[in-house]
Formats: structure tokens, C-alpha cells, sequence
């Protein structure tokens, strides 16, 4: 039987991923078990394909397990919360407001709960959208929309396939880019006029190299206590403000 689970955003079975892409459903990506290429399958997968939906084939126990029993016939797909926006509509919403454009750059985020406060707090500051990655981060659940605690509905986020080359697209369109990290320049002595995009890494590692090498500034915030680093959106909301203090 084939069936979504709303609260987890799961959509069950070949026949509700086929008539959800068919519908035009925002699909994060689509889990296919090992192996599994007839029927219907091979279709779906190049329906995902054509629209750029990330494709993980996974064992298929683990694929049971995730669908709590329920026959999926080796197919299943988490579903966004919300629709995912563009570049071009980040810089529309920017332009609307006349306002330089603001927009905050997740690299590699995994944790739900960090990109939602991330979401509301963008949304409270007056951010004009969101970036992040299709592959390497989490996506637009319903985790993150139940933290974002209805920012998702009004804050753009686009799904990029390479942060590397979005930024240099950014710094093409007159954006400075801004890295948080250690060792750069305090938090509260930079300036953050004109174009911005703050670079928010991930929770465990920070921003990756390559990433790094893209930004214009390094700005850190002081690390007073035995702890040497701050939670990922607690750290964002911080130069979030500052940020739209300093505009």
C-alpha cells in the first residue's frame, strides 16, 4: 500500500512518488533500495533526474526500517516543506524592498534543528533568502519547518548543486562575502555595507577549505568561556544582527 507519512514528510511506494512528481511536489530526494531498476523504478529515477532531485540508493533493511514496515516496493521520497526558490528570486525579493541584497550561505548544515533557527532568525533580521547545498546538508524537511516555526513560508531558500561556483556568481553580481569562522577579523569591527553573504559552516567541521578560500573576510566572534566554538545557528543569528545593525 502506498501511502505519506505527513509528520515525517516521507511519501511511500512507487505510485505516490510517481503521482507526486507528476503533481509538481517539491521531492528533496528520492531513496531507491540496491538493485532495484525494473518497472516503474527506472522511470522515476529519471524523472528525479531531469529535475535535478538527488538520487541515494540505500540497503534495503534500512529502507524498511525508515518506512516502518510499510510496503515500499523499493522506493521512497523525502518530501520539502516548502518550494524551493532561485538565486534570481533572492535578489528579486532584495530588489523589491530596495534594499542590497542580504543572503546567508549554509555549508554543509546537517542538523535540522540549526537550519530552521537559521530560517527564522534570517527572517527576523530581515535577510532577503537562503543557500544551501543540494548534496552534503540538510534539506527543507518538516524537521526544519516546525523549528523555522513558519519562517520557511516567507524567507527564499535555494538548492544549489556547487556553493563554490554560487558564490563566485555572487562576487560576479557585487557581493562581498563573509566567512564565519576563527581567527578572522571580530564580529563587531567589520564593515557589512553593500552586498552581503554570510558563509555559516557546518556543525562539526566549520566552513570546508575550498569554501573558505571563496570568502572576501574572516569575522569570528570571542571565544571567552572552555568551549571553543559556538552552536551553528546561535553563531549566524549573532552576525545575523550585526549585520543588520550595521545596514
Amino acid at each position: 500500500m502506498d501511502f505519506e507519512n505527513e509528520h515525517q514528510g516521507l511519501i511511500i511506494g512507487r505510485n505516490a512518488v510517481a503521482e507526486a512528481l507528476r503533481s509538481g511536489r517539491a521531492i528533496d530526494s528520492l531513496l531507491v533500495a540496491k538493485g532495484e531498476r525494473g518497472g516503474s523504478v527506472g522511470k522515476i529515477m529519471a524523472q528525479c533526474r531531469e529535475k535535478g532531485i538527488v538520487i541515494k540508493e540505500t540497503d534495503i533493511r534500512k529502507l524498511d526500517k525508515l518506512c516502518a514496515g510499510a510496503n515500499h516496493q523499493g522506493v521512497a521520497a523525502w518530501a520539502a516543506v516548502h518550494e524551493y526558490s532561485s538565486i534570481e528570486d533572492i535578489l528579486a525579493n532584495a530588489e523589491s524592498k530596495n534594499e542590497a541584497p542580504f543572503v546567508i550561505i549554509c555549508d554543509e548544515i546537517e542538523d535540522p534543528h540549526n537550519l530552521g533557527a537559521i530560517i527564522r532568525t534570517a527572517d527576523a533580521c530581515g535577510a532577503h533568502g537562503i543557500i544551501i547545498p543540494k548534496r552534503r546538508g540538510v534539506a527543507l524537511t518538516y524537521a526544519v519547518g516546525k523549528v523555522s516555526a513558519g519562517a520557511v513560508e516567507y524567507v527564499p531558500v535555494a538548492r544549489v548543486a556547487n556553493l563554490a561556483s554560487t558564490i563566485e556568481e555572487l562576487k560576479e553580481k557585487g557581493f562581498w562575502i563573509y566567512g564565519a569562522d576563527m581567527d578572522g577579523t571580530r564580529w563587531d569591527k567589520q564593515d557589512y555595507s553593500g552586498s552581503v553573504a554570510l558563509v555559516v559552516g557546518s556543525e562539526g567541521r566549520g566552513i570546508s577549505r575550498l569554501i573558505k578560500e571563496k570568502c572576501d573576510f574572516i569575522v569570528s566572534l570571542p571565544m571567552k568561556g572552555r568551549i571553543n566554538s559556538l552552536n551553528a545557528s546561535v553563531a549566524a543569528g549573532i552576525l545575523m544582527y550585526e549585520i543588520a545593525k550595521n545596514r
